[in-house]
Order: structure tokens, then sequence, then C-alpha cells
């Protein structure tokens, strides 16, 4: 039987640096600024815990020059979460922001893409621009876990708990995979970075890290068909986020997601 799960997005990193042609191919405005946040996301039904992510570190965020805000692993803190208890993380896919501070969750056990872990570790990384957005040191831990019998993969669609599931959607990456939870408002999709923003899905636009663009493409399509409205797909890095839904506690950081954005989202329904 499926669970009621409550969702918090955690935000510890913002970059207002960046203009429109950093987040989609071929826009006409490209010039214009347009600023980027970054969210771990805690899913908790009873006594249950997952964490979604585990974002990048404050030496992550020097040897990149992109600073973080807060540490996440003490960040989830202001969804009621202790880093080092939780059992179960699902990493949608291995790019340094959201794969980075694995080491902060010694007790979890990871869900990941088959097809992540090959691309990561494969011929592709011999390339410059294919590793990037990876870090070396990420990805070598990720293995350590694997070796310890504490990854768990999947390969396409997957089931974590009672009422959360994994779906392979690629695009961005070779195993990017997507979050679908039961959520009290419906079914909530947690796009991670299948839709870095609500334009992406929305108006079909081309995010510029882009390993396979049919993957991309359908990814828009798929996430929308796992939410049960398309206010209720959440992307992985829009601040619209933090205006159109309610914030959970008074951190000032958390917002809480499955009661529904709180107000209307232009484009989305």
């Amino acid at each position: 039987m499926e669970q009621t799960w409550n969702v918090i997005a955690v935000k510890y990193a913002e970059r207002n640096s960046r203009t429109r042609a950093d987040s989609f191919l071929f826009d006409d405005d490209h010039a214009s600024p347009h600023e980027m946040d970054y969210f771990v996301w805690v899913l908790k039904s009873g006594e249950q815990t997952i964490v979604v992510d585990t974002g990048y570190d404050m030496a992550e965020a020097e040897r990149r020059g992109r600073p973080i805000l807060r540490n996440p692993a003490t960040a989830v803190q202001a969804a009621g979460v202790d880093a080092e208890t939780v059992d179960t993380v699902i990493i949608t896919h291995l790019h340094y922001d959201h794969a980075g501070t694995l080491g902060a969750f010694p007790n979890a056990r990871f869900h990941l893409q088959e097809a992540e872990m090959a691309f990561a570790t494969g011929p592709c990384m011999c390339a410059g621009v294919m590793r990037a957005p990876f870090t070396a040191r990420h990805v070598c831990l990720m293995v350590e876990r694997v070796f310890s019998g504490r990854v768990i993969f999947h390969d396409g669609d997957g089931h974590v708990a009672p009422g959360v599931t994994v779906h392979r959607a690629g695009g961005h990456s070779r195993g990017l995979q997507v979050v679908r939870v039961k959520t009290q408002s419906g079914y909530l999709c947690l796009a991670s970075d299948a839709s870095h923003y609500y334009e992406n899905f929305v108006k079909q636009k081309v995010f510029p890290i882009v390993v396979d663009l049919e993957d991309m493409i359908r990814g828009f399509a798929l996430i929308q068909t796992l939410a049960t409205r398309p206010s209720l797909v959440i992307p992985g890095h829009d601040p619209l986020v933090t205006q159109h839904f309610a914030p959970h506690g008074t951190s000032g950081f958390a917002w809480r997601l499955d009661t529904g954005p709180i107000k209307p989202i232009e484009g989305v329904e």
C-alpha cells in the first residue's frame, strides 16, 4: 500500500551571475540575467525519511569558484533531518552539485541508475567537455559504496519505498532519474535536472548541458505524466519554487512542496 509523504525543498546555494544563454539553447533573449538556485529534497512519512541528492560542500565550492550558502548535510536539519541517521538517499545523477557530500550520510544506502554509474566511469569521461559536470572524487566515493554493498541500482523504473518511485529520464546526463512521490495533493515529480526551470518543460527549451537531446525532450513529457498536474512538477533549480510554495519552518531556506503552490505559476496549470 502506498504511503503519503511530505516533501521539503532545502536551498543550499545560488548563482546570480548567469544569463539566459546559460539556461536555454537558442534563446532570443540570451543576454538577460538568469538566476539559479540549488536544492536538496527531503521526503518524510511517519518515522521514515528519504533524502534526494546531497549537493556539494565548501571544499567543492572553493575548487569550482561557486560559493554555497550552507553545507547541505547541515541544511537538512531545517527539515528535521540528521544526515548521520538517514538510511535512504536517492541520487538523481552524479553531477557535482547533486552527488557531493556522500560521506555526510554514513548510514545510507544510495539509489542510482545503472546507466549513470556506467556513464560516469566509462569512456565518455575521457573528454573534458563530458566530464566537466562531474567530480572524480564524488564518483570514486560512489564506487566505494558499490563495493561496500550500499548502492541499490535501478534500470529504468524502480521502487524505493511505498509511494516513492524513480524513473530514468536521461538527457542531461545518461542515467539521470526523476522521483515520483505520493502526497496529499496527488503525485508530485521531483524533476531534478530533467527540467532545471519551469520554462524548460513548459516551453520545450533545452538546457545547454545535454548528453542526449532526444532523451531531454522526451523527459519534458515524462515528468508531466508522472505528476497529477503540471504544478506538481518541481524543477531542479528554479528560484520560482521559493516564491510559489509555502515556507517550511522558520529557517528561511526550506519550502513545503507536497501541499502544492500557494499562488499560480505563470504558464503552469
